[in-house]
C-alpha cells in the first residue's frame, strides 16, 4: 500500500502543479472496477464558470454523460475518492509532460511519466484552445453522424464540424457580452433546426462547458427529423431539450432569451427578428439567405447604373442593402448588431451572419430611423418586411 500512496502523491503533485501553470489539459479517470455496468470513464478538464476556475468532471456511461463542475480543490478531494476505490488508471495530460498512473490487483502504483507530444503540445497551444468549446468525443456527434463514436471526426463531416465549432464560438462571445444571468435556466428557440447540429452543441456547451441549466427547443417543420432528434435527446437523456413542429411563420413563442434562425429564407428572416424583438431576446443570432424582397424594389441611381446594369452586381447590393436595413432596425430597436461573414465560402455559400445583443442602456432611435428613410429613399424602396411587422 505504501508503494500505491507513494505513485499516487506523485501524480497528484504534478497535478497540482499542472494546474497552477494552467498546462493541465485533461485527465482521464479509467479501468472502472465498480458496481454500475453503464459507466465507462471520466474526463476532467479545467474551465472557467463565471470567473472562477474549476474542473469539470464529465462521466461517461454507455448511453449518456453527466457533467459535475467543482472547483478546483473540491475536484482534487473528488479525485482522490475515485482513484484507488472504484477506477484503477489515471492519465493526465499537459503541455509538458503526459502522466500514466495504474493501480495493479495487487495494490502497486504504477506511475510513468513522458515528454508531451507534438501532437498534446499542438492540441493545447492551439486545435485545443480552438476546439475545447466542444469535445470531439460527446455522445451526440456520434448520434448525429459526425463522428465514429470516439474523436474521429468522419472526413465527409469535417465541414459541418466547423461550422459548429465556429458557430458556438460566436455564440460563447454574445453570450458573455449579454445581461443573461447564466445562474439562471437559460432558454434558448432555434428556428429551421434541421438534424439539430447547432441545437445539440448550444445544448452540450451551456450544460456540460458551462454547467448552466438550460431549456433548448428545436423548431423544425419536418415531421421525420423532429422526431429524429427527439429520439436522440431521449436516448442521451438530455431532458432539457424539445423538439417541435413547425416554423417561424406559424410558431407561438412568449419571452425570449436567445433566438437563432439560420438560413432563414427571404422574408422568414424578417419574421424570425420582428419575433426576437417583440419577444424581448437578448441575444439573436441568424444567417439570412435569398433575398428577394428588395431587388424588385430597386431603382439603380444613376451613377451606380453602370455597376447594377449586372445581375450578379444587383442580386450582390440587394443583399447588402437587405442586410444593413435589418440591422439598424435591430439597432433602433435597442441592439447592438454586427452583420459579418460566419464561415469561409469554402466551407458554404451562405456564410452570412447577423448577431444582435441587446444593450444595457437604450439609445435614442431618431438618428438611426432618419439613416433608414435616406437608404430607402436612395434606392426606392417602398416595401420591408421587417419595419412593417415592427410599426403593426
Amino acid at each position: 500500500m505504501g508503494k500505491c500512496l507513494a505513485g499516487l502523491e506523485e501524480l497528484f503533485r504534478r497535478l497540482e502543479e499542472g494546474l497552477t501553470q494552467r498546462a493541465v489539459i485533461r485527465i482521464v479517470l479509467g479501468k472502472y472496477r465498480g458496481s454500475d455496468p453503464e459507466i465507462q470513464k471520466i474526463l476532467i478538464r479545467p474551465v472557467i464558470i463565471r470567473g472562477q476556475e474549476c474542473l469539470s468532471f464529465v462521466y461517461r456511461y454507455s448511453t449518456r454523460d453527466v457533467t459535475r463542475n467543482f472547483t478546483v480543490p473540491e475536484g482534487i478531494v473528488e479525485i482522490r475518492s475515485l482513484l484507488g476505490g472504484e477506477f484503477k488508471s489515471a492519465h493526465l495530460f499537459s503541455t509538458t509532460e503526459t502522466v500514466q498512473a495504474e493501480i495493479t490487483r495487487k495494490g502497486t502504483c504504477r506511475v510513468s511519466v513522458s515528454k508531451a507530444t507534438t501532437e498534446t503540445t499542438s492540441d493545447s497551444a492551439h486545435d485545443h484552445a480552438k476546439e475545447r468549446l466542444i469535445d470531439p468525443e460527446r455522445p451526440f456527434l456520434a448520434e448525429l453522424g459526425i463522428t465514429r463514436g470516439n474523436d474521429q471526426v468522419l472526413p465527409s463531416m469535417s465541414r459541418k464540424w466547423k461550422q459548429i465549432n465556429v458557430f458556438i464560438s460566436l455564440f460563447q462571445g454574445a453570450l458573455l457580452a449579454s445581461r443573461i444571468d447564466r445562474a439562471k435556466p437559460v432558454s434558448v428557440v432555434d428556428f429551421g433546426s434541421g438534424k439539430g447540429y447547432l441545437t445539440f452543441a448550444v445544448y452540450d456547451y451551456l450544460t456540460t462547458t458551462l454547467g448552466c441549466e438550460a431549456r433548448v427547443t428545436g423548431v423544425e417543420r419536418r415531421d421525420d427529423l423532429v422526431e429524429f432528434c427527439r429520439g436522440v435527446a431521449r436516448k442521451l437523456r438530455m431532458t432539457g431539450m424539445a423538439f417541435d413542429s413547425g416554423d417561424v411563420t406559424d410558431y407561438k413563442s412568449g419571452p425570449l432569451q436567445i433566438m437563432i434562425a439560420l438560413h432563414a429564407c427571404d422574408t422568414a428572416t424578417d419574421l424570425a427578428l420582428a419575433m426576437g424583438i417583440r419577444g424581448g431576446a437578448e441575444i439573436m443570432l441568424c444567417a439570412p439567405c435569398c433575398h428577394k424582397e428588395i431587388r424588385p424594389q430597386m431603382v439603380s441611381p444613376a451613377v451606380l447604373k453602370p455597376v447594377l446594369q449586372s445581375g450578379i452586381h444587383l442580386g450582390q447590393e440587394a443583399e447588402m442593402v437587405t442586410d444593413t436595413l435589418r440591422a439598424l432596425w435591430l439597432e433602433a430597436s435597442g441592439y447592438e448588431a454586427q452583420v459579418f461573414e460566419f464561415i469561409s465560402l469554402e466551407h458554404t455559400s451562405k456564410n452570412k451572419m447577423i448577431l444582435a445583443v441587446k444593450r444595457a442602456h437604450p439609445v435614442d432611435p431618431a438618428p438611426i430611423l432618419k439613416k433608414i428613410q435616406a437608404l430607402k429613399a436612395f434606392y426606392g424602396i417602398t416595401t420591408h418586411t421587417l419595419e412593417k411587422l415592427l410599426s403593426s
